[in-house]
């Protein structure tokens, strides 16, 4: 846990639309250490998805632009590296990405086996510090190595719980159900020994007993093989199930970052307040946060929770705040946290 491994700082990205340009993220902040799993929670629309794109290089080029900031990661300069070597050493490989949505990340004409043998051929973690992956599709695929890849494969497959995982290769992605699916693009991610899994909300579409699985087995691959989590999802459960850290989003800004104790036990913004105040009980059932998420095009100055804050001053309305350490790994984004004197008015 020593050191970072990844560190986002001032990160500012806007999307150009008919109607103008969209301020999706508003100098962004957080870091994760090596063997951390993070969650980064928040509303709809408030960054999370943008966020992962931009670490992992894959923002739409025709719309988005990344006006300043920093994204440095085991040492190196992402936004600084050329797109090539971006693509050939570092997405993929020292990154991987688990989609929201497994059923459009297979290509539907081709079995679960030759996807994966296709991965695995140019990102397998045998080829780390040689030169074969570098020559093009047409390159030798040389048989020890591909039979060594597969051998990992079916250990991998065997691992997130897929049976007779020999069958499930030979399988195209519309044979498997949902569930499988999520764990073969679990397993993909993990084949190549990635430093940081990015996991984009990858329980949505799952039933509520599959998301358990899911989320147990996530929690423990990362465990054993070492590999950080970034963990993005609206599902407040399913963070307090998973995370170690949770790092809260709104309106393209950083909120709060906290242990998962201190976030659910002591939340010091007003936002991360009213988050949990919307879980469901049984006692008060469904409760929303009252107001409107803003317009990204024109955003509120300052801190852009302000308009539905019931703490608001002047102050929040003219400056966005600086972050401020309340204790051991939990800082927080508020002129007028909980726990802080009253505003004035």
């Amino acid at each position: 846990m020593a050191g970072e491994l990844l560190s986002v700082r001032g990160l500012r990205v806007s999307f150009a639309s008919d109607a103008g340009s969209a301020q999706v993220l508003d100098g962004v902040a957080f870091s994760m250490k090596a063997g951390e799993i993070k969650g980064l929670v928040g509303e709809s629309g408030c960054g999370k998805t943008t966020l992962a794109r931009a670490i992992l290089g894959i923002l739409p080029r025709n719309s988005a632009r990344i006006e300043s900031g920093e994204i440095r990661f085991d040492g190196r300069d992402l936004l600084g590296l050329p797109e090539e070597t971006l693509a050939r050493e570092v997405r993929g490989r020292e990154i991987a990405y688990i989609p929201q949505d497994p059923s459009t990340a297979f290509n539907p004409v081709f079995t679960i086996g030759t996807q994966i043998d296709d991965l695995m051929r140019f990102k397998s973690p045998l080829l780390r510090g040689g030169t074969d992956d570098r020559q093009g599709f047409f390159n030798r695929y040389p048989r020890e190595r591909r039979a060594a890849d597969r051998a990992r494969v079916l250990e991998l497959l065997r691992l997130v719980q897929l049976p007779n995982p020999e069958a499930v290769l030979r399988k195209y992605p519309h044979e498997v159900s949902g569930g499988q699916r999520q764990r073969l693009m679990i397993a993909m991610a993990l084949l190549p020994e990635p430093k940081l899994v990015i996991a984009d909300e990858p329980t949505t579409a799952l039933d509520v007993t599959v998301q358990a699985q899911i989320l147990k087995l996530l929690k423990q691959l990362a465990r054993e093989r070492g590999a950080a989590v970034l963990f993005t999802t609206h599902d407040l459960g399913a963070a307090y199930e998973i995370c170690d850290r949770i790092t809260v989003m709104y309106a393209g800004q950083e909120v709060e970052e906290a242990p998962v104790d201190g976030f659910f036990g002591r939340p010091s913004h007003p936002y991360t307040r009213k988050l949990l105040d919307s879980l469901p009980t049984s006692e008060a059932g469904i409760r929303g946060i009252p107001g409107e998420i803003p317009r990204l095009i024109d955003p509120p100055p300052g801190c852009r929770f302000h308009p539905r804050c019931d703490r608001a001053s002047a102050l929040c309305r003219a400056e966005r705040p600086a972050p401020e350490r309340i204790g051991p790994a939990h800082s927080v984004r508020c002129h007028h946290r909980i726990g802080a004197a009253e505003p004035a008015g």
